[in-house]
């Protein structure tokens, strides 16, 4: 219970308008209603340990503070940024004794993701035999972060990234909490909301700014901007919004969605991202998704990592961007991967076999005896530079792995193998009849 200089002292905005009722907390209602997956869970007064994964100011630590209170569950918050070992043996043996006297335990542990395996692993016999509902509140794919056991015994919730609708109605929270409306023009209103970025404490913190600033006449755009200082976008370099961003580039290049894939360039490098892990992923893309569709794709994607390694940032951005926009209005094909891919998986299962004797060196008396480079046909010597002679071991059929698309200039990669193909059944079949060529 809060002391009355407690009660007294000024409380931020967003901790006045924290939700006291669960039907209060916005943009969750996939896992809250009365037939989600936690509603359930509430209306049967039991609920399973949890983790609970999503962005800042999603909820997280409100969605367990009020199970709690739902379920008559001692609330106990710990921080894995400031707790430790210790701190949880304390934790569990209150929560025995308290198990003791017919009473559990919900234990709330906010960024569990920084606890090491040790500490995750201490949770397990506790978690395991009830003494302690676990809610763990993550903004980490769990899956990379928390130990599979531990995952194992907790049902993973993911919470949504605040939408417009979710943010306006804290806005109008925040609006009949101070008995006033916001000082912003329609358009800034909806400006201040994508500044929070999904994030519901921050979107209040600004309202609450701009409250105290109490200017003359509402703000538009460009006086918000001035007036509260800009978010930085939510974006991890080295976890997983950083593979996420990159894979949703690569994928609009390989869809040929050229906006789409500048739109994520400039996401990344919004965030910080190192341009040059940027321009090696486009090198990947060029010989990857467009290959000899356009083979000039990776000497653009070259000539953009060299622009950007001689001019640097903010310069050298624009030759990402140009790279950017001609690999996505390239023609795509992946037949040279899956040629490759092919290829490898065949020679894993043919093994050691020998290439045929006729395209081998005979640079010795004895390799000659054996037969070395008997019978080899060379190409130049033919009337269309094409002997049609066979490649591969004699003990291995055949095959073909490279099959050009119908598309760039694989379509006239495709016309000349189909003309080699043609050249090669007439001449097999010359010398199985013994004709000469």
């Amino acid at each position: 219970m809060a002391t009355l200089f407690e009660a007294q002292a000024p409380r931020p905005l967003a901790d006045r308008l924290r939700p006291q009722r669960l039907e209060e907390v916005v943009g969750q209602d996939h896992l809250l209603k009365p037939d989600a997956p936690i509603g359930r869970m509430v209306a049967k007064g039991r609920l399973a340990s949890m983790i609970l994964w999503g962005p800042p100011g999603c909820g997280k630590t409100t969605i367990a503070r009020l199970l709690a209170e739902h379920t008559n569950l001692e609330f106990q918050p710990l921080s894995a940024v400031f707790s430790g070992v210790a701190d949880l043996r304390k934790v569990f043996d209150q929560a025995k004794k308290l198990r003791a006297a017919g009473r559990g335990t919900l234990l709330f542990v906010d960024e569990i993701h920084r606890f090491n395996r040790a500490q995750q692993d201490s949770f397990l016999p506790y978690v395991e035999d009830g003494t302690v509902i676990l809610i763990g509140a993550t903004t980490e794919n769990p899956s990379f972060e928390l130990n599979g056991a531990l995952l194992s015994r907790c049902q993973v919730f993911v919470l949504n990234r605040l939408d417009e609708a979710a943010l306006e109605a804290l806005l109008q929270r925040a609006e009949a909490e101070m008995a006033k409306p916001l000082p912003l023009v329609p358009e800034a209103r909806q400006a201040i909301k994508a500044m929070a970025d999904g994030d519901g404490r921050y979107v209040l913190n600004l309202a609450e700014e701009l409250f105290q600033l109490a200017p003359a006449a509402p703000l538009d755009t460009a006086a918000l901007v001035a007036a509260v200082q800009r978010r930085a976008p939510l974006y991890d370099k080295a976890q997983e919004g950083h593979y996420n961003l990159i894979s949703a580039l690569h994928k609009s290049l390989r869809g040929s969605d050229t906006d789409a894939a500048l739109y994520w360039l400039a996401r990344m490098l919004a965030g910080g991202e190192d341009p040059l892990y940027v321009a090696r992923r486009m090198v990947r893309f060029a010989v990857e998704d467009i290959g000899l569709a356009d083979p000039d794709a990776l000497h653009q994607a070259l000539a953009a990592w060299d622009t950007y390694e001689r001019l640097g940032s903010p310069e050298g951005e624009l030759a990402l961007a140009q790279c950017v926009i001609y690999l996505g209005t390239a023609p795509k094909s992946n037949a040279g991967y899956t040629a490759f891919g092919s290829a490898m998986r065949a020679a894993k299962e043919t093994g050691s076999l020998m290439p045929p004797k006729h395209i081998l060196n005979a640079p010795t008396r004895l390799m000659k005896q054996l037969g070395y480079g008997k019978g080899y046909a060379y190409d130049h010597d033919t009337a269309e530079g094409f002997s049609g002679q066979n490649y591969f071991p004699d003990e291995m059929e055949r095959r073909r792995f490279y099959e050009p698309v119908e598309r760039g200039f694989e379509r006239e990669i495709r016309k000349r193998l189909e003309y080699w193909d043609r050249l090669r059944a007439e001449k097999q079949g010359r010398d199985e009849r013994g004709e000469t060529t």
